[in-house]
């Protein structure tokens, strides 16, 4: 019951997380992962071992049994136990020892133990990666592993080859990453072929003359990959509903309108009406595939789909999404909409899949099959526990390994790689200046704030590789030295 309640709390945590840090993108200019720094406060008691610190209150209802396990061991049994230390204030949890298959390691946010001999391994949340708090010097036996499932914008120089190359372990969304997130946001393969919110196609003609034929809710405006200009554009040759905040024409009920109720019943089920969705993301980088393309399709809506160039390795079917990649203007895209709008055969080519439930992608079957986490599941480990599993694991490899002298295998330690997480330069379109955004919209600042993000980059890199703490300012100068 600790394990499931924890599974529970951690999901929750992190979306909370997410959604915060979605409310801070007007720093862009600034530092994309420079956010507020969290205070961690720690006592020494009498005997010289160091205090945890008190959870926060809604983490405290599981944690407790499990910390009040690991304090009736002996206190020199933690000199048994590779310690991982959360970089992050994530998990909450301020001491646990949590056994991974035939491992177990120590896991805690408390800062306290930078020093402690049996510290192995330092795990960082991307979003909270700050320049101004890093553990150094860092030593050789100091695992750095990184877990960042977020959009680019959140901190855009983890993306560059400099700073991701620093971590020995990664789990992003990208397929290249030790542990893979690129499904994060689908729960199964039955959701996808569940009929629960299908509307009847007959249905969505009669709904037609009062809704759109495409449906768009977006609240986060002006993103990186500067879809407001194009769906702007679109809407000059087709009718579109927007609900989000962004080119708002139609309102939500108002019990809907919190963004945390677009998981809910109700918002579901007024989406399934329309017949198409605009899924258009925030970023465009190979594999980063969020809710906004897996929602359509768990609803029988057909996403028309702008994001990740390598979406066709992850459709249910061949035709199950229309991509705007393959439409050299939003004028040919409304052209082929309502086409498809005005023919039901057409039309029904891109729900068979579903009608059917036939899922005939390999891939996507095979990933959801082999990951090692589950989505909204209580019955599996959620994909931090399986993170933070991965690093314990192979911290015990390691250990194992350097007790046979001169045993080094081919392809250890394991290290990461620019493709683990990588997006390219973001880019603006430009159609009608008539319909043209105002030129102090976010749109503009996105690109140069990548290209100083590559500068922030080499200079993390090269204090990190110098392995002495610095200062921001000793930051900041090398970012802006001629």
């Amino acid at each position: 019951m600790v394990r499931i309640q924890r599974r529970k709390l951690l999901a929750t945590c992190l979306c909370i997380t997410a959604t915060v840090f979605l409310l801070v993108t007007l720093q862009v200019m600034v530092e994309l992962g420079k956010f507020e720094r969290k205070e961690f406060k720690s006592s020494s008691l009498q005997d010289g071992h160091t205090k945890m610190e008190e959870a926060p209150t809604h983490l405290n209802s599981f944690l407790k049994k499990e910390e009040l396990t690991f304090h009736r061991k002996r206190k020199w049994e933690l000199d048994s136990y590779p310690i991982m230390l959360w970089w992050s204030p994530l998990t909450g949890e301020t001491g646990r020892l949590g056994q991974c298959g035939a491992d177990a390691c120590f896991f805690t946010i408390n800062r306290t133990y930078l020093r402690h001999h049996m510290t192995k391994a330092f795990l960082f949340y991307g979003t909270d990666f700050n320049i101004d708090s890093l553990p150094l010097p860092r030593k050789a036996h100091h695992d750095w592993a990184l877990f960042h499932e977020e959009s680019p914008k959140n901190n855009y120089k983890l993306f560059h080859k400099p700073v991701i190359t620093l971590f020995n372990y990664t789990a992003t969304f990208s397929r290249h990453s030790h542990l893979p997130l690129t499904t994060q946001y689908l729960e199964s393969i039955e959701v996808l072929k569940s009929l629960r919110y299908l509307v009847p196609l007959q249905s969505k003609n009669k709904l037609r003359k009062r809704l759109a034929p495409l449906v768009y809710v977006q609240s986060d405006c002006d993103p990186p990959s500067d879809r407001d200009s194009y769906v702007r554009e679109l809407m000059a040759y087709i009718e579109v509903d927007s609900y989000g905040e962004c080119l708002r024409n139609k309102d939500l009920p108002q019990q809907l309108k919190n963004p945390a109720s677009m998981d809910a019943d109700g918002f579901y089920r007024i989406i399934a009406q329309y017949k198409f969705i605009l899924a258009f993301e925030n970023a465009v980088c190979d594999d980063y595939i969020t809710e906004k393309f897996w929602r359509p399709l768990k609803l029988g809506v057909v996403p028309v789909y702008y994001g990740s160039p390598s979406i066709t390795d992850w459709l249910p079917s061949n035709k199950s999404a229309i991509l705007v990649s393959e439409f050299s203007h939003p004028r040919e895209l409304a052209t082929y909409i309502r086409r498809l709008d005005s023919d039901d055969g057409l039309y029904e080519a891109y729900v068979e899949w579903k009608l059917k439930g036939e899922i005939s992608n390999q891939r996507l079957l095979t990933a959801l099959r082999e990951r090692k986490w589950g989505v909204q599941d209580v019955n599996q480990d959620n994909y931090i526990d399986a993170f933070e599993c991965m690093v314990c694991t192979k911290v015990w490899d390691n250990i194992r390994l350097q007790e046979k002298v001169g045993i080094e295998p081919a392809g250890w330690p394991w290290e990461a790689e620019d493709t683990h997480l990588s997006c390219p330069k973001p880019t603006v379109f430009a159609f009608s200046p008539l319909r043209a955004p105002p030129l102090s919209s976010l749109r503009e600042m996105w690109i140069s704030s990548f290209e100083q993000s590559k500068k922030e980059a080499q200079a993390l890199r090269w204090l990190v590789d110098r392995n002495q703490n610095f200062s921001s300012q000793e930051f900041w100068g090398l970012v802006f030295k001629d």
